[in-house]
């Protein structure tokens, strides 16, 4: 079994608590269904959030998916003045049979225009 990184972000309308919450658990339910994962498959989740987005904390939506005993940070993303604004960003360390072409990064709603190489 290999340890893989996953990559994903999803941009949020609004600074409000439930568009956060309801942005992440998205996202994170769409990296582990396109992964084929489950949460014992999960080692560690950092989650990132633009400083515009300061409503909620990311992780408590993946906690609220059933991560309770996966580890889970949240950080600050740094400010670039030409950056996409009200993204959450995620990179998740998890154990795969997948080979490192075979994983499934995962960008929704306006957050594909940040990697459209690699977004699936």
């Amino acid at each position: 079994m290999a340890v893989r990184a996953i990559r994903g972000a999803v941009q949020v309308d609004a600074d409000e608590r439930e568009q956060v919450l309801e942005a992440t658990a998205e996202l994170v339910a769409e990296v582990m269904r396109r992964n084929e994962l489950t949460t014992d498959d999960v080692i560690s989740v950092l989650f990132t959030a633009t400083p515009d987005l300061t409503s909620e904390f990311p992780a408590l939506a993946a906690r609220e998916l059933g991560f309770a005993d996966v580890p889970l940070m949240c950080s600050t993303e740094i400010s670039v003045p030409h950056a996409l604004p009200r993204v959450v960003r995620l990179m998740a360390h998890v154990e795969t049979d997948r080979p490192r072409t075979q994983i499934q990064h995962v960008y929704l709603r306006g957050a594909q225009a940040l990697r459209l190489d690699i977004a699936q």
